[in-house]
């Protein structure tokens, strides 16, 4: 009979695509992330966690709690050191509003994790164009924006038609009656018309990051002997 301690983690992931394990601790117990955790310090492996809720966290034991970088907002948790940042910021995480905040931040912890610096900009949703005006410039010079928006998210459109690098799009499950829970922006994502936007899951800021990361075509290179090149 299996334990509820049961588990694989990807430990060939990163010699595949140059990334490292992910772990998605929602519907895991607090008893099965600390079995995960002690698998993979016993092995020197870093691990990224992300929807680790407060509770979740509150009930790790201490020595788990006390090695983990752990962030409230986006639910995030860094076991062992981030990859080392290599060159200054390339990507610029974009969010309408703060109620975007824990997804973007999402994106940045997963990019800091990988070994990438992102800049952030914050509520400048379509409400008040102007905010992201004044902010174009800064955006065109980067090679990749990734945009959180709920509601009608019509900022990945906006931006789309103004930088010329990837655009990566995040619907958020922010909003009102309609928006339902992100449906509403992701369908208004899917059906821009601005060329070229890439569409990620509702609140998925992770999996951006990740498409952020193939985009810039320079995620850590590894053999199947496990030397980094």
């Amino acid at each position: 009979m299996k334990s509820d301690h049961d588990f694989l983690l990807d430990e060939e992931r990163t010699r595949r695509i140059g990334m490292s394990e992910a772990v998605y601790c929602a519907g895991k117990t607090p008893a099965q992330i600390a079995a995960i955790l002690d698998h993979a310090a016993a092995r020197n492996a870093p691990l990224l966690l992300t929807r680790l809720n407060e509770a979740s966290f509150a009930v790790l034991p201490d020595r788990h709690r006390a090695a983990l970088d752990y962030d409230t907002l986006s639910r995030t948790a860094y076991a062992g050191c981030p990859h080392p940042v290599s060159g200054p910021a390339r990507v610029t995480v974009v969010s309408a509003g703060t109620s975007d905040l824990p997804v973007a931040r999402e994106a940045v912890r997963t990019l800091r994790f990988e070994g990438h610096a992102a800049q952030e900009v914050v509520d400048v949703g379509v409400a008040g164009l102007w905010r992201l005006l004044r902010r174009t410039d800064e955006l065109c010079r980067m090679q990749v924006v990734i945009v959180a928006a709920g509601m009608d998210a019509a900022l990945p459109s906006v931006i789309g038609g103004l930088v010329g690098g990837l655009v990566i799009a995040v619907p958020t499950s922010v909003g009102y009656g309609v928006a339902s829970g992100g449906r509403a922006a992701l369908d208004a994502m899917l059906a821009s018309c601005a060329p070229g936007i890439a569409v990620v899951n509702i609140d998925n800021g992770y999996g951006a990051a990740c498409t952020a990361i193939r985009g810039l075509g320079s995620r850590r290179q590894m053999s199947w002997t496990g030397e980094v090149s």
